[in-house]
């Protein structure tokens, strides 16, 4: 296990630093064009508040293989007069996710009929902002802003722009090969989020094909809530808890690495069920869940193979009772420290797993802990060129 994260999974701090570094420049010159393009059409429409959040595994320290791809949140600013209205939405979107809907403020000035009518929807009679129409518009927006961006940067990088219907676009960028030493092609995910303050953002769901099979397909006036923030503040506080060759992050890292691999050799269409069910964002609530039940002490790194096992003793029971709840929303057992928002605290809880039917959860538990326990030879088998995908070219 040691070597299998030495050798695939673990990267250079060097080049991830210099790959972080490079994505925050390029991403800040986009951003602050696009925020000052989107001053000129006057406080009624949608603009860039000026700032963009790093999220993701490449912030947290547990990213895996290649320091290729990055997410960014990119906060949007709406009209003063349109201050969203969260409000959870039940049975109107698939199980096991927390929706929202930002509904519009009623019998606003005639002058914000043009906003309404440009992004928002209908939804049980009342006006929503669109996740739809929002992105379509964030997409357009900062298309035309690449142009001046480009020349800026001709010197240090290509840099490009594509989007697929429904998906936030993605900025690719190629670094000149006499500015940065880690020559490496990169995708940054730009998604656009709304604010809720306390560090929350609301952001439009993702596409059928990335989501859960059951349950009703959302209207595109509901959005997702992103707790990113907070999941970084809980990792420091981690951090700064256990002991410091606490191993925690690098169980995650090998957990993911397993899961890649044994995805390898499964078919369709259990294969795509595989990857949903053991999502990156699953097995990290299975590792926060675990951290809190017992001494942090124990995950120090001489006891990596333990800590390692439990993670997946404690996931296959997850899977075989068919319950692993939202770490955040509605949990009266976190730490005082992290000072939720009261937002998160009063949410009604959400079972990750609720999407997913019987069969396909007691299947995923078998291959879980049969992956660990055979996993030399899955280590051996699918890490050989044969079996290894070529990384998607960005």
């Amino acid at each position: 296990l040691e070597n299998f994260h030495a050798r695939q999974l673990r990267l250079s701090p060097h080049v991830l630093g210099h790959s972080k570094a490079h994505v925050g420049r390029v991403v800040a010159e986009l951003v602050r064009a696009a925020k000052a393009q989107g001053l000129q059409p006057g406080p009624l429409a949608l603009s860039l508040r000026g700032d963009f959040v790093r999220i993701g595994s490449a912030y947290e320290q547990h990213k895996v293989r290649s320091p290729d791809c990055f997410d960014i949140l990119v906060p949007l600013r709406l009209p003063p007069h349109l201050e969203p209205q969260p409000r959870s939405a039940e049975g109107l979107g698939p199980h096991g996710a927390f929706l929202c809907g930002l509904r519009a403020r009623a019998g606003g000035p005639r002058r914000c009929r043009p906003f309404a009518e440009g992004f928002c929807v209908e939804l049980q009679g009342h006006s929503h902002l669109s996740s739809g129409l929002v992105l379509r518009w964030f997409q357009g927006h900062l298309q035309r802003c690449l142009g001046a961006v480009r020349y800026r940067l001709q010197e240090r990088c290509r840099i490009s722009l594509s989007a697929c219907p429904g998906r936030p676009p993605t900025l690719h960028i190629v670094p000149c090969s006499d500015y940065v030493c880690c020559h490496i092609s990169m995708a940054v995910r730009l998604i656009p989020a709304i604010p809720l303050g306390d560090a929350l953002y609301l952001t439009a769901l993702p596409p059928d094909g990335l989501r859960p099979p059951q349950g009703p397909q959302p209207p595109e006036a509901l959005w997702g809530l992103n707790a990113s923030r907070q999941e970084q503040r809980l990792l420091s506080w981690l951090k700064e808890q256990a002991p410091a060759s606490s191993c925690h992050l690098k169980c995650l890292q090998i957990l993911k690495g397993l899961r890649d691999l044994r995805g390898q050799g499964l078919e369709e269409p259990f294969c795509s069920q595989w990857g949903r069910v053991l999502s990156s964002y699953v097995l990290k609530t299975a590792l926060f869940s675990l951290l809190l039940q017992g001494p942090l002490e124990a995950w120090d790194e001489r006891f990596l193979v333990e800590r390692l096992e439990d993670l997946v003793l404690y996931l296959r029971g997850c899977l075989r009772k068919q319950v692993l709840m939202h770490f955040f929303l509605g949990n009266p057992s976190l730490p005082e420290a992290l000072a939720l928002p009261r937002f998160l605290k009063e949410a009604a809880p959400v079972n990750l797993l609720a999407a997913f039917d019987g069969p396909t959860l007691d299947l995923a538990a078998f291959q879980l802990i049969n992956t660990w326990i055979q996993a030399p030879h899955v280590i051996r088998m699918y890490s050989s060129p044969r079996y290894l995908r070529p990384a998607p070219a960005p």
